[in-house]
Formats: C-alpha cells, sequence, structure tokens
C-alpha cells in the first residue's frame, strides 16, 4: 500500500474537519458537486457513527494502513472498497432471475483483500440495534467468506435463496412505498435558477437511450440519495410504458478515493460488477462518466431500517460475506493465495481490526459532530 504523489493525501494527523474539507475540494475537481446535497451529507453524517462510516471513506482510505498495518501483506484483488451493511441490494439479470448481493461498486480499487471485511465488520459493529453480539460477527463473516471461496456464485432469490425475499423485497411491492418515495423526487433547475429545468442536455440523452423503446411522457427529475456519493449530480428519468412506469437513473461516476490517497489507477466499477461468479445487473452501465441503472422496487440498494435487529441475523451476515468472496474469487490473486492467507491469520484479527477501526471511526465522528460550523 505504497503512497505516490498525487490529490490530496488526507493525512490521518489531519483533523478530520480538515481532511474532510480537503477531499471535497478534491471531488469538486471530479465532478459538478451539487452543494445543497453537500450540505444535505454534512448534516447527515452527524446522525451516526454508521452512517459517518458511510459517508467518509476517503478517511477510511487513508486511515485503515496506519490503523492495522498487520494487513498490509495480504493479497491484493480489485475490492469493492466502501462495502457497509447498506451497500447490498436486489437487481434482474439477463434471464429476468431476482439477484441479491453487493450493488454498489463507486469505491472500487486494488487492495489488500481483507480490508473489505474489515470494513463490513466495523460497519456491523457500528450499526444501531444489531442483534448479534461483536465476537460472533467476525467468526460468521470469515465462515461465509471460506464458503463463498469454496464455491463462489450469485444468490439467486427465485431458486437457491428463497430465504433472502423477505428481507430483500419486504413490503415495497405491495405498499407502492417505492413509488411513493420516488413521486417525492425535486425537479432540477436551470442553471440561471429558474424552476422546472432539465438536467444536462447530454445525461438527458443517456437516460432516454436507456429506456425502452416506445416510453412516453419521460419526466427527468433530480434525486438526492447515497451515502458517501451524496452531494454528487444524481438524475432520474421517468416515464410511461405499457401500462405503468419504469424508470432510469444517471450518477456521476468519479474516481475511487482510494485513488485519492494511494495513486491513480482505472475504475474497476463494471469489472467487479459484471465479474464470473455474478449474475450481473444488464442495465447497469457506465457511459461517458455517468452511472445507468434501472431502478425499481426490485433493483435498488436496501437500506437499515427501524427493525433492522430483526433483519441482521447470522445467516443474513454469512451471506453478505459469501456474496463478498464470489466477488473477490474472480480477482487476480487467485482463490488459493485468499485461503492461504486466511488460514494463515490469528484467530481474533478481524474483531481485532474491526475494533480498532470502529474506534477511530467514533473518534472522527464526536470530532465532527461538535465541529463548529461556518
Amino acid at each position: 500500500m505504497k503512497q505516490v504523489a498525487g490529490p490530496p493525501a488526507c493525512e490521518i494527523t489531519m483533523s478530520f474537519v480538515e481532511a474532510n474539507a480537503e477531499y471535497e475540494t478534491w471531488l469538486k475537481e471530479q465532478c459538478d458537486v451539487v452543494d445543497k446535497d453537500l450540505a444535505a451529507k454534512h448534516e447527515r453524517m452527524k446522525d451516526s457513527p454508521f452512517m459517518f462510516l458511510r459517508a467518509t471513506y476517503f478517511r477510511w482510505a487513508k486511515s485503515i494502513p496506519t490503523l492495522c498495518p498487520e494487513l498490509a501483506d495480504a493479497p491484493e484483488v480489485l475490492a469493492v472498497g466502501d462495502l457497509h451493511l447498506e451497500n447490498f441490494g436486489t437487481w434482474r439479470d439477463a434471464d429476468g432471475r431476482l439477484v441479491w448481493g453487493v450493488n454498489d461498486f463507486d469505491e472500487a480499487a486494488v487492495m489488500p483483500y481483507v480490508l473489505d471485511l474489515v470494513r463490513l465488520a466495523t460497519s456491523i459493529r457500528l450499526a444501531p440495534d444489531r442483534s448479534v453480539p461483536n465476537t460472533k460477527v467476525a467468526h460468521i463473516l470469515i465462515a461465509g467468506y471460506r464458503e463463498g471461496l469454496q464455491l463462489p456464485q450469485p444468490a439467486l432469490l427465485d431458486e437457491g435463496e428463497t430465504w433472502l425475499r423477505s428481507y430483500a423485497i419486504g413490503t415495497d411491492l405491495e405498499t407502492g412505498k417505492f413509488w411513493k418515495n420516488i413521486d417525492k423526487a425535486k425537479k432540477y433547475p436551470l442553471i440561471d435558477g429558474k424552476a422546472g429545468g432539465k438536467p444536462p442536455r447530454d445525461v438527458m440523452q443517456l437516460l432516454k437511450a436507456s429506456l425502452p423503446t416506445g416510453a412516453t411522457g419521460i419526466r427527468y427529475r433530480r434525486r438526492i440519495a447515497g451515502g458517501g456519493s451524496l452531494g454528487r449530480p444524481r438524475y432520474v428519468a421517468i416515464a410511461d410504458w405499457r401500462g405503468g412506469r419504469v424508470m432510469r437513473e444517471a450518477k456521476a461516476l468519479v474516481p475511487s478515493a482510494w485513488t485519492c490517497v494511494h495513486g491513480a489507477q482505472p475504475s474497476g466499477f463494471l469489472k467487479l460488477a459484471r465479474g464470473q461468479y455474478r449474475a450481473p445487473d444488464p442495465f447497469l452501465d457506465v457511459q461517458d462518466g455517468w452511472i445507468l441503472r434501472r431502478l425499481a422496487p426490485d433493483s435498488r440498494k436496501i437500506e437499515l431500517d427501524e427493525d433492522a435487529a430483526t433483519h441482521l441475523k447470522d445467516y443474513l451476515l454469512q451471506a453478505m460475506a459469501f456474496d463478498l468472496a464470489s466477488i473477490h474469487a474472480a480477482g487476480s490473486a487467485g482463490v488459493e493465495a485468499l485461503r492461504r492467507d486466511l488460514k494463515k491469520r490469528p484467530r481474533d484479527w478481524l474483531f481485532n481490526a474491526a475494533k480498532t477501526a470502529a474506534d477511530s471511526v467514533r473518534k472522527d465522528y464526536e470530532e465532527w459532530r461538535y465541529a463548529p460550523r461556518k
């Protein structure tokens, strides 16, 4: 994890407030940041340590090598990077099968494979109202990861993993909650401030081209969503098609925050999303610097709710680690190298690393929570 000269280093020795300001300066050089959304992100970062973790991957990317130097010798893979409890969702594959798994690869980069496991374990430790004790979490994740290396495959909710359906789909299909939330999306204003404007022409063209042939009544909206990506331009096109509504989203793709610290590398977004052991979403694509995807009640990210404790059971956490292993298994390091490295690590390595990382996140969170605002 050698550092190279490049963009701001977001030094761990900096106060978090200083590091955040420096990162956002860099971010504004990568895309047209929506200032109001960035301000909303700042407020959300005060909600809880878990939300703070989600929103500050840049800080993690800098701090984790220093916090856990014993992980530096692990084999490197193209990793998810910003892995956490809410980086899982559902989609339909090319054959129409309902699939569950990791569905956000914005921060994908080459790094030691163990960092994905540590970040997932850290997010579980920081999650509110969870029912699985920390001492058990690490063992569950490692067990699930080993199983995934042994038989890497996607989680298909129509057959092999039907038990996931109630968690993954919930009542959104029955209550219309998904579309009610979409109806709240605001129209995107023109640059001159007049209401009722549309997204940039090139984005509208991309969105329109991604809709099914014959779609009518296209409405363009600005969408506010995400944790770490909140502040990036994000637009949706909603259209009428054969008796119902369809929707596509375009979100600005920027380099992984890992590269902000450790040096530039090509985006790994599509390579991970379309990996050998996945059943990829055929609508997920990257074009001209924009991430395009289909959004629907059965194609969306799953966020924790007030009943999170009822969901975060052993088998769900194990499934998350299994899916992660299936992603890593397609990497250049090879399954055998990952198995050997796992075997040589001390029994409590994941528990200890997650505890160290969570303590650092809480410290930064407390600084942010009480820092004076301009």
